[in-house]
């Protein structure tokens, strides 16, 4: 089908456009990625979906599609992996996920996080982890060495899938997000069995967890989580969608469940974009357990998530000791300095 037809089936406004095939998205994300589309035309199919919303389908199929221009990464299959997106950017908390994630590996898990960090006014984790002295920036394929050696490795989707990254970017040329933004959240570049993906758009939660089943995701958790990030908040209860053995249950779930009470917003605050460094600090002041209370205790609520995702344990709060005690043992200040060692040689 030429991408014109494409273009007139979505595009015929809110009751005469049909949604696409899955071979039509395949058709699709060919003619944009290879380029075969103009620019006109690329920019009408993003702006057409957006308003027509993407069906579960649709999502699915052009993620599917979107997967097989590049290869996944080569990690063992032996690591308790989870991937964790995060493409939103932080304007208001600090990101809890960072620390969670390295707390989590010290307590035997492994995460593969992936993002982006172009969306303006909202730094996203590459900063804070740079700041931090982690590595950002290495090829997909150190990427995957660093993950097999260490645990926890950042993959940057510029690197990694280029084309995708340059629809990305066009979120500045349009003004509004496109369906690569939710596609980069469900790509899972090592195909781990496990994903953990946060979201704030409410027309896209159901949808997401549906999707995930669709591509036959094992095992997923999809978080309405802190300002679209795979957090749960500590001062709040929080929406999840737990995807396990083809089912969908939904969670909610909030700090009691771990033994904690709710902590004041305060305690989640965020750094202004050009203070990476004094949020570096935090984390790293939290990793080394020198910090008591809310942003401690937000930090373990997510740890014992991803350790729940991977099966560390039967339950959200049966993961927490594990987590607590990675924390409070050492574990994860040693990992930090771990991941700060020059990357592992390709």
């Amino acid at each position: 089908m030429p991408i014109q037809e494409i273009l007139a089936k979505i595009a015929k406004g809110p009751k005469a456009s049909k949604d696409l095939t899955w071979d039509e998205c395949k058709q699709a994300m060919k003619a944009l990625i290879e380029n075969e589309a103009t620019p006109a035309q690329v920019g009408a199919f993003l702006i057409a979906l957006r308003f027509k919303t993407e069906s579960v389908t649709e999502l699915a199929a052009l993620t599917a599609a979107a997967r097989q221009y590049v290869p996944p990464l080569a990690v063992s299959r032996d690591l308790a992996l989870v991937d964790v997106p995060t493409y939103a950017g932080k304007q208001d908390t600090f990101h809890a996920i960072i620390a969670a994630s390295i707390v989590a590996v010290a307590a035997g898990a492994a995460v593969l996080m992936h993002g982006y960090d172009g969306i303006p006014r909202r730094p996203g984790s590459a900063g804070v982890l740079r700041a931090l002295g982690i590595s950002v920036d290495a090829d997909p394929k150190s990427v995957a060495q660093e993950l097999n050696a260490k645990g926890f490795a950042y993959l940057d989707i510029g690197l990694y899938h280029p084309p995708l990254y340059r629809f990305l970017e066009m979120r500045q040329e349009l003004g509004v997000r496109n369906v690569f933004h939710p596609i980069a959240r469900l790509l899972n570049p090592a195909r781990a069995k496990v994903q953990v993906v946060g979201l704030s758009h409410p027309p896209h939660f159901e949808k997401t967890a549906e999707a995930l089943r669709i591509l036959g995701s094992p095992r997923a958790l999809v978080v309405r989580g802190v300002e679209g990030d795979p957090e749960l908040s500590a001062s709040m209860a929080t929406r999840v969608l737990e995807l396990r053995d083809d089912r969908i249950t939904p969670l909610g779930v909030a700090p009691k469940d771990f033994g904690l009470a709710f902590v004041p917003s305060r305690d989640m605050a965020g750094f202004p974009p050009d203070q990476r460094d004094k949020e570096a600090d935090l984390l790293r002041r939290i990793l080394q357990n020198r910090v008591q209370g809310g942003p401690r205790d937000w930090v373990l609520m997510n740890a014992a998530m991803l350790l729940y995702a991977v099966g560390k344990g039967t339950s959200l709060s049966a993961c927490f000791p594990a987590a607590r005690a990675a924390l409070d043992g050492g574990a994860a200040a040693r990992k930090l300095d771990e991941l700060m060692k020059e990357p592992v040689a390709a």
